[in-house]
């Protein structure tokens, strides 16, 4: 039987994502409402999509919807915090995923998978496979939370294992394996010259892939990744798939760990 105020039902919270693309989202997403439900709890879901100023109305809707608890799962620090501090300020609890709020939003609850560790161990990886002192290329999206930790851990590894980066491409978009590879094609073509490349996001990754084997060169260069779907799987599966290694958690349990988390604030 749930606690109180779980105990009577009618306990309503606001989940005010900012998904993107990929398998990803859903299961975070599945794992929330999931446990959400055990509780008896009412989500309001908003998903934004990758559009910042609707996610920024769609919390301002939140805030004033008489929600119990808000959860704001993925977005941009600089259009969020306010929005945050003026929920935490109205006493409303707030937990946060893979936004950066420490010193802007310190009455939030600030939640994230170990990126630190997930770069390291695909790094890791991709050092045991290719060593030292190799040309390499990067494909990333700086301004986000999760993949600005990656890349802390890229430039450590560059640096200590003597890696020259030969490129770095990337863009956010509402398709970014297919406009990533299209990015990963220019720089092959200009630069092909590199044995490794970390994508540390798996549509990147699917991306970098396409554009590896567009120019015929699986049997010299080596991605690495992070995240995992059925989709990757079958990616990296697949005969002679230049995709070698993927470090990652289990976003269903993420989603779960938040709306529990939530459930205890």
């Amino acid at each position: 039987d749930p606690p109180a105020p779980f105990a009577d039902g009618g306990v309503k919270i606001a989940l005010v994502q900012q998904s993107g693309v990929g398998d990803y989202f859903q299961q975070w997403t599945s794992g929330f409402m999931e446990q959400a439900d055990l509780l008896g709890v009412e989500v309001q879901y908003y998903d934004a999509q990758g559009d910042n100023a609707r996610q920024a109305t769609d919390m301002e809707t939140a805030l004033n919807s008489g929600v119990a608890a808000i959860v704001v799962d993925h977005g941009l620090a600089d259009t969020m915090c306010p929005l945050i501090v003026q929920a935490t300020d109205a006493g409303i609890p707030v937990v946060v995923y893979d936004i950066e709020i420490t010193e802007c939003a310190p009455d939030a609850v600030e939640t994230a998978q170990s990126d630190a560790d997930l770069a390291t161990l695909v790094l890791t990886q991709m050092l045991e496979d290719n060593g030292t002192d190799i040309n390499v290329g990067y494909v990333n999206i700086l301004g986000i939370a999760p993949l600005d930790r990656r890349d802390v851990v890229w430039n450590e590894f560059k640096a200590e294992h003597n890696w020259s980066e030969q490129w770095f491409v990337g863009e956010y978009t509402a398709s970014a394996a297919t406009d990533n590879a299209r990015l990963v094609d220019a720089a092959l073509a200009g630069n092909p010259d590199v044995q490794a490349i970390f994508a540390p996001y798996d549509e990147l990754t699917k991306g970098t892939t396409t554009a590896v084997l567009s120019h015929g060169l699986e049997g010299s260069i080596n991605i690495y990744g992070i995240d995992i779907s059925n989709a990757d799987i079958e990616v990296m599966t697949a005969e002679n798939s230049p995709w070698r290694a993927t470090a990652t958690t289990d976003p269903t349990a993420i989603g779960a760990a938040v709306m529990r988390t939530t459930a205890l604030e």
